[in-house]
């Protein structure tokens, strides 16, 4: 069993180093082609066309006995290689479906984040404007509170008059708004607070 070993391997050898033509059953020629590796199920060629993997089966029966083809130790080659094809595929699958779970994962994590912002940005424009509305009806309530103009009256018209403020009526309504300005602007001030943590 040995020697069949040997001599299969010192016939890829010398076969390696030569040029030759091969010819397939089917007539498919390899001109001036160098054997650079012999494996259990076929031979693999270099010629100037490129490199070519010729199956054994593809070769005449005297080509596959000068390179010791064995159908049986091919056939075993070939569900090696197919198993091993296999589990490549099977890693690269995997690889593929936890790269795609990974990238969804950042894609959500990132829209989390942009409707986050989006909802603090909403949250603080909306404070801005409750300052101003706050500012607003401030100026208003002191406008309210101020007397009406001032005139001279009484006996002489030397009395200091002031007609009512046509505004103070407006006064309760504007403070009731107030009110509800602050309050609201207080409980955005806590949402602000919490949604920036």
């Amino acid at each position: 069993m040995n020697k069949k070993l040997l001599t299969v391997l010192l016939l890829s050898f010398i076969s390696v180093a030569q040029a030759d033509d091969f010819k397939t059953v089917t007539g498919k020629e390899y001109k001036n082609a160098t054997v650079s590796r012999v494996e259990p199920d076929g031979i693999v060629l270099t010629n100037k066309a490129g490199i070519s993997k010729v199956y054994f089966s593809e070769l005449p029966k005297n080509v596959q006995e000068r390179f010791g083809y064995d159908p049986q130790r091919a056939a075993d080659y070939s569900v090696q290689q197919s198993a091993g094809f296999d589990q490549i595929r099977k890693e690269q699958a995997e690889a593929s479906r936890r790269e795609a779970e990974a990238i969804q994962r950042a894609n959500r994590s990132l829209a989390e984040q942009q409707t986050r912002q989006n909802e603090l940005r909403a949250l603080q424009t909306r404070y801005e404007e409750l300052g101003r509305q706050e500012d607003d009806l401030l100026l208003r309530v002191g406008e309210a509170k101020k007397p009406g103009p001032a005139y001279f009256g009484g006996k002489n018209n030397k009395t200091l008059r002031h007609s009512p403020n046509p505004q103070a009526s407006q006064l309760p309504l504007l403070q009731s708004h107030l009110k509800d300005v602050r309050h609201e602007k207080e409980l955005l001030r806590k949402r602000l607070e919490k949604a920036q943590r």
